[in-house]
């Protein structure tokens, strides 16, 4: 048989050869290297004889192989370097985005756009897409697959489970706005549900709460009764952040002028929360009781007055609290988890009225009418409830 006999090679034949090189004929061959099989497109051009490579075998099949051939060959013909021709449209044609250089843009933009409060959430996020998703970075943005980015959510998946799945949403929404701008398609192999969750299981809870350790709700009346009796300011702060299940930061913070004592609410605004929506908080009556006794006091704005003047509590000051009426081994954060678990297990509060207690953004079209109307009345009975529960002996 001549050198012109053309398509030797079968896609049976190919799966069952071990052979290091098979000709396909007209110069096109099927070449082992490494752990990957790569098609090579063998040509002589101006005396010199060249290769070209075409593509692995995993991503280019038989038939796309040859016509790649085909192409290279009219080249030829023409009197054209088909190696030549490819750089030629390579630096006609835009370059690759990477992952990095999108992601850094991504997080310029969000502060430009004042999207961040902060400089902490900024650091947060260059971390994340700077160190932890170092795998990613040179990769191109539009060939990330699910593999990817498993293979660098794995080594902190159960181990940093926090910083995972931070990672994770960080990755998911760099390529849901890369898709927006056209630089990939098709679905997000960084998307949790009916994608993700098939793979990475969730450590389970008690495991993935280390890092908020929270008190089982069944202990926490009987440590509200010895926190009542801890003096000062601090203690105050944490009955009141426990009462209304607030972020500790929020508490902190809160000033005279938030709260309404005829319409028992206190308004928490925008920039003081976490997810940059003001969270209006139905205030119980013990809750009242509490900042009326604080009220007889006040020194200054603060609700919460700090030592040095005019500041607010330090974290600290009600973690000490916390671990003075005997809750060491727990964090103040946690007591959003324990109210979260009473509401479900105690409560049965629908999930939407206890997302929306926690100020937490929700899902679906009926929750997010829920998140407009914010319910405020059905979110009153369940504080008051809990404060009761709280105040139970």
């Amino acid at each position: 048989m001549g050198s012109h006999t053309k398509n030797l090679l079968t896609v049976k034949s190919i799966a069952a050869s071990k052979a290091k090189k098979l000709r396909d004929g007209g110069g096109l061959y099927l070449v082992a290297k490494g752990n990957g099989r790569y098609w090579i497109f063998a040509y002589t051009f101006a005396g010199r004889r060249r290769e070209m490579g075409l593509g692995p075998l995993h991503s280019v099949g038989l038939a796309e192989a040859r016509d790649k051939a085909e192409d290279a060959r009219k080249l030829v013909r023409q009197g054209i370097d088909p190696l030549a021709a490819r750089r030629v449209a390579d630096e006609a044609s835009p370059k690759a985005i990477t992952f990095g250089a999108y992601a850094d843009d991504f997080i310029d933009a969000a502060v430009k756009a004042g999207r961040w409060r902060g400089a902490k959430t900024e650091a947060r996020w260059r971390n994340l897409l700077g160190s932890h998703a170092k795998p990613l970075r040179a990769k191109d943005i539009a060939s990330i697959g699910v593999t990817d980015v498993v293979a660098t959510l794995r080594p902190l998946w159960g181990e940093k489970q926090e910083t995972a799945e931070k990672l994770r949403e960080a990755i998911e929404r760099v390529l849901d706005a890369a898709k927006v701008e056209g630089h990939r398609s098709g679905e997000n192999p960084a998307a949790w549900k009916g994608n993700l969750e098939h793979v990475l299981h969730k450590p389970n809870d008690l495991a993935s709460r280390k890092h908020h350790a929270a008190m089982p709700y069944a202990n926490t009346p009987a440590f509200m009764t010895k926190l009542a009796k801890i003096d000062g300011v601090a203690a105050r702060a944490l009955e009141l952040t426990i009462l209304t299940a607030v972020r500790s930061g929020e508490a902190r913070g809160a000033v005279w002028s938030e709260i309404d004592l005829t319409e028992n609410i206190w308004t928490i605004p925008a920039d003081r929360t976490k997810a940059g929506k003001a969270h209006r908080v139905p205030l119980s009556d013990q809750a009242v009781t509490l900042l009326e006794d604080m009220k007889k006091k006040s020194v200054n704005h603060y609700v919460f007055p700090g030592v040095r003047d005019k500041k607010p509590l330090s974290d600290a000051s009600l973690a000490k609290a916390l671990s003075a009426a005997g809750g060491s081994t727990f964090t103040v954060h946690g007591f959003r988890s324990t109210f979260r678990d009473w509401s479900t297990e105690i409560a049965h509060a629908p999930r939407e009225i206890a997302e929306a207690a926690l100020a937490h953004a929700v899902g679906d079209a009926v929750e997010r009418s829920y998140a407009r109307s914010d319910a405020l009345e059905r979110r009153r009975q369940l504080m008051q409830a809990w404060a009761n529960f709280l105040s139970s002996k």
